[in-house]
């Protein structure tokens, strides 16, 4: 059975371009929308451009009102009939409401070897503790900030001097390999943990 797929992102899209070029073929998936709570993110001419509907859900116009984003965001998935959602490079928090209503369903990447450097800055912490490798993660999401089961990871060795932009631009290849492979197994139903690297 098909598995309708649909990508939050706030940003440029490049794990998104990397997931909607995957799902092709016997690929399991297909990608049904592109939703960005940033009405200008690159992203979303770039899913346009790959002919993936979007969606743009400011989260700005909301306020304080997270619930009324998030009934916004739930709505659109729902008329999509999203089977999974992926989180990719989606830089909002999400309820424990949201997360429980998808609960099973969800995605997120995240660039580091979780449970280590959960948040944000994780490239420029890996390199103020002097870490001998770095890497990211595909995680399922729940209420926990990057805390749900691990699906995948990828490890590389960390450089000595090299800059947190440098150690950033050498990971990005790795996780549009990384997230493609583990969506394929979860649109089969295979929670088995893809380890590259």
């Amino acid at each position: 059975m098909t598995r309708r797929v649909a990508i939050l992102i706030s940003g440029g899209g490049s794990n998104m371009e990397a997931l909607v070029r995957s799902m092709t073929g016997d690929h399991p998936g297909r990608p049904v929308l592109v939703i960005s709570n940033e009405p200008g993110a690159a992203g979303l001419a770039r899913a346009r451009r790959l002919n993936v509907p979007t969606i743009a859900i400011d989260h700005r116009s909301h306020g304080r009102d997270r619930a009324g984003f998030e009934a916004e965001l739930a709505r659109a998935l729902d008329l999509a009939q999203a089977d999974v959602i992926c989180l990719a490079g989606f830089m909002r928090v999400l309820s424990p409401e949201f997360t429980a209503r998808y609960a099973g369903r969800m995605l997120n990447i995240h660039p580091s070897l979780l449970p280590k450097y959960r948040g944000l800055h994780t490239h420029e912490r890996v390199i103020a503790a002097g870490d001998a490798e770095h890497g990211c993660t595909v995680h399922e999401v729940t209420a926990e900030l990057d805390g749900g089961p691990i699906l995948g990871q990828v490890r590389i060795p960390t450089i000595r001097g090299e800059s947190a932009d440098d150690l950033a631009r050498r990971l990005l290849p790795w996780e549009h390999r990384l997230y493609p492979e583990v969506l394929r197994r979860f649109c089969l139903g295979d929670r088995s943990p893809v380890l590259l690297g």
